[in-house]
């Protein structure tokens, strides 16, 4: 008998060495070499040590698996199960929570990197804001960039050489420009930086990561997530905000998405339809952290959440990090001296002479991974396997008659000239004859036998079938009440705190089912009961 083996890593495979490379903010790259149980949470370290950075909770690294599906990296599992692509791994540092008051923020660092932040999400349409909003958040990036207007170094047409925004008209050139020159003169690039911050966090679209989808009639709409609650634009307009105290639970099925909760003391139920399940398990994932990071008020009240209905658990996630609160007060109490901010400044010439690559086609490099290569595999049709056939020139058929025996039609008629040998043959027909058809009245007589045979199984056949599919289905229905009924009856009738039976009582659906199906059901069975017994009683009485 042969023993089982089960493998397991060898020393050398855990201690191979891969190469991440995570590209910043300001589009700088740096590397560093992992091993395969490295978790996610060492590559944060390494780019905050690299940074200098203390408020490093607002963070967080994205990468793109080859479905071109964005996700956030865990920094509780491995990172080598979560990476799907091709070695060296690529990532992102991005803003993963966007601080409700930036003013709150206590180093400028952190600010710098929320402003690096902004200005991306401006450029590839995901800040959206009104044309003097535009104009003066255009004005303080040009100002932290370049400082103060110079007639002498600056061109007329100066602004033309950034690229702020999607689309970026001579008339906002215009007004940027006058804004840059009159309204924001002297202030120094951290300054210039903090008012940006200001006036970007009031706008509606401040913070959100937008999640395209579909609603129940088919209309595309945007999901996102702010600290104050979730929200649904479609185009340009906000048509929902459901604030986060009003949210009492967020789940998937597939590729819906549900968003259920209160809204002027009624029931609300959103329903969403993603493009894939990949998506929309993303975007349940980002809903459950922004909803812990800004609503609970200590890491400790943060509970693993279900996506699932009451019996079927299905997806399950927790966020692990710190909450807005906690982050807050951990600010407060920063003592250090401020590290040094390494801005990555412009001056004309090098506006003039830059690559002509744009800031967003550095992100699709960045995020766009290359998916293995498919050997293509050409048909060739294979040779013909039929034998060559005879050629005519060859002789053809004649060739078979070339012998000097004599023809078959001239033997034939040698043969019938005999009249001895014409008897013999009229004789062998004759019992051919009488042969066949007693031969045709026994294949007559068992092909009767067969056809009411075959009626006869055919028949009981249909009646098995029929007996043996009720018989697996009320096995089937009595299995499923043998389960049902003993969990519902433990979960609506028995007082067992165990943490399980508790979150499945928390529930939505279950609240519902309890108060608006079982308890009438069970005050009409107990009133059935008590007539009966009132019934009973009286009828023993009289007899």
């Amino acid at each position: 008998m042969k023993m089982l083996r089960f493998r397991s890593p060898s020393l050398r495979s855990l201690d191979q060495e891969i190469l991440c490379t995570i590209r910043l903010l300001d589009d700088s790259e740096i590397s560093c070499s992992i091993q395969r149980d490295t978790k996610g949470q060492f590559l944060l370290d390494h780019v905050c040590n690299h940074y200098n950075l203390l408020e490093k909770d607002y963070f967080g690294i994205r990468y793109v698996d080859p479905e071109k599906q964005r996700h956030w990296l865990e920094p509780n599992k491995p990172v080598v199960r979560q990476m799907k692509s091709l070695q060296p791994y690529t990532m992102c540092f991005r803003v993963k929570f966007y601080p409700h008051e930036p003013m709150k923020i206590k180093e400028e660092l952190t600010r710098y990197l929320l402003y690096l932040q902004l200005k991306r999400d401006i450029y590839h349409g995901r800040l959206l804001c009104p044309f003097a909003e535009a104009a003066y958040l255009g004005a303080c990036i040009v100002q932290a960039e370049l400082g103060d207007y110079d007639p002498e170094e600056h061109p007329s047409d100066y602004i033309r050489d950034f690229k702020l925004f999607p689309k970026q008209s001579p008339k906002l050139e215009r007004k940027i420009m006058e804004i840059h020159k009159n309204e924001l003169r002297g202030q120094c690039a951290a300054l210039a930086e903090l008012n940006m911050l200001q006036r970007a966090h009031s706008l509606e679209t401040y913070g959100v990561d937008p999640h395209p989808c579909k609603d129940f009639t088919g209309s595309t709409a945007f999901l996102g997530f702010t600290a104050t609650g979730f929200v649904v634009f479609q185009g340009n307009k906000r048509i929902h905000l459901l604030k986060w105290l009003d949210v009492s639970k967020l789940k998937f099925e597939g590729k819906t998405f549900y968003v259920i909760g209160i809204q002027k003391e009624k029931k609300l139920v959103l329903t969403f339809h993603t493009s894939t399940p990949a998506a929309c398990k993303h975007l349940w994932k980002c809903g459950v952290e922004n909803q812990a990071f800004y609503k609970c008020a200590k890491s400790s009240q943060i509970k693993t959440v279900s996506s699932s209905n009451i019996f079927f658990k299905g997806s399950r996630f927790r966020y692990s990090g710190r909450v807005a609160k906690e982050v807050i007060e951990a600010s407060s109490k920063i003592q250090r001296e401020p590290p040094e901010v390494h801005r990555y400044g412009r001056s004309l010439t090098k506006l003039l002479n830059r690559p002509t690559i744009s800031v967003y086609q550095r992100e699709r490099m960045c995020l766009v991974h290359l998916s293995p290569s498919l050997s293509v595999h050409m048909y060739s049709p294979c040779a013909s396997m039929l034998p060559t056939p005879v050629d005519d020139s060859q002789g053809g058929v004649d060739l078979l008659f070339s012998s000097p025996v004599q023809s078959p039609a001239r033997l034939l008629r040698e043969l019938h000239a005999d009249p001895d040998i014409q008897a013999q043959l009229e004789a062998e027909r004759e019992r051919d004859r009488a042969y066949e058809r007693t031969r045709q009245a026994a294949r007559s007589r068992m092909s009767g036998v067969l056809t009411s045979s075959l009626r006869l199984l055919s028949s009981n056949e249909r009646l098995n079938a029929c007996v043996l599919s009720v018989a697996r289905f009320v096995a089937a229905v009595m299995g499923v009440l043998l389960v049902t009924v003993p969990t519902l009856l433990l979960l609506l009738e028995s007082d067992i705190d165990v943490s399980f039976l508790h979150e499945i009582r928390q529930t939505p659906e279950f609240e519902q089912f309890h108060y608006e199906y079982y308890c009438p059901l069970r005050r009409w069975i107990l009133c059935k009961i008590s007539m009966s017994v009132v019934v009973c009683s009286l009828l023993m009485l009289t007899s």
